[in-house]
């Protein structure tokens, strides 16, 4: 098993207030391709964003990460347990899981691990689904700022892993039966030092200031103030996500 890469515990509070919430009808999707839903497993849960989205469609969402700072920072629900644990060993018993959900995070994990732990918690006929966003889209002149920010800026310090993001997922063997899934996007209306917070949030970044001790959005948002003058203007950001569903055909 792979060690824990520890990418988000450092800006866990901001990851929280700036990162996108998931859409509702995306949930509502996955709650329609099981029969059950008595309990979900929501793995790199984060500080929970999927897991309060899921819990209005299921009895219970046990939901997982490995930092104990982005635990800590989770949001709180009746219906969520939260719990300090890795994607490739939980304390879930054996096909109990309605539903596997994962956030943004699938590229961090020990796949093999993972789905060999997936395997083992769905029920017969169980689905699992993934999903991840690349960057966001304001408008024509600021996305080829942030595509400058992410492309050249950053090039240096995104890790392999980021890379299966920017490729959709395409390169990683999902060993269940694939789904056809309908289109979803995230939306969500933000000020330009909002926005600011959002590229604080990316692991690459952090990254970059660590080696550089300067912030790279420094120079990014006097670009920005080019085309978004007003700081307290909102904007629409839209991010397209990238989704993988699968069943468990062990029935």
């Amino acid at each position: 098993m792979q060690p824990f890469k520890d990418n988000f515990s450092k800006q866990s509070d901001i990851y929280l207030k700036y990162r996108p919430l998931y859409p509702t009808p995306l949930y509502a999707y996955l709650a329609s391709l099981v029969v059950n839903h008595e309990l979900v497993w929501d793995c790199g849960t984060g500080n929970g964003q999927a897991a309060i989205g899921l819990a209005d469609f299921f009895n219970q969402v046990y939901a997982t990460d490995p930092s104990e700072q982005q635990i800590g920072n989770c949001i709180r629900h009746d219906r969520v347990v939260y719990n300090i644990e890795k994607a490739e060993k939980t304390r879930l018993e054996s096909n109990t899981i309605d539903l596997v959900t994962v956030a943004n995070a699938l590229h961090w994990f020990d796949l093999d691990g993972f789905f060999k732990e997936a395997f083992r918690v769905l029920k017969p006929n169980g689905v699992i689904a993934v999903w991840a966003y690349g960057n966001p889209s304001v408008s024509p002149d600021i996305d080829s700022i942030v595509q400058h920010y992410h492309d050249v800026v950053l090039s240096d310090y995104w890790l392999p892993e980021n890379r299966l993001v920017e490729k959709g997922y395409s390169t990683i063997a999902f060993p269940f039966e694939l789904l056809e899934t309908p289109a979803f996007q995230c939306e969500r209306n933000m000020n330009r030092d909002d926005f600011i917070g959002l590229l604080n949030t990316w692991s690459a970044t952090q990254r970059y200031i660590n080696i550089n001790k300067h912030n790279p959005t420094d120079l990014v948002d006097e670009e920005f103030r080019k085309y978004w003058p007003d700081a307290n203007e909102e904007k629409e950001i839209v991010w397209k996500l990238v989704l993988k569903v699968g069943r468990v055909n062990n029935v």
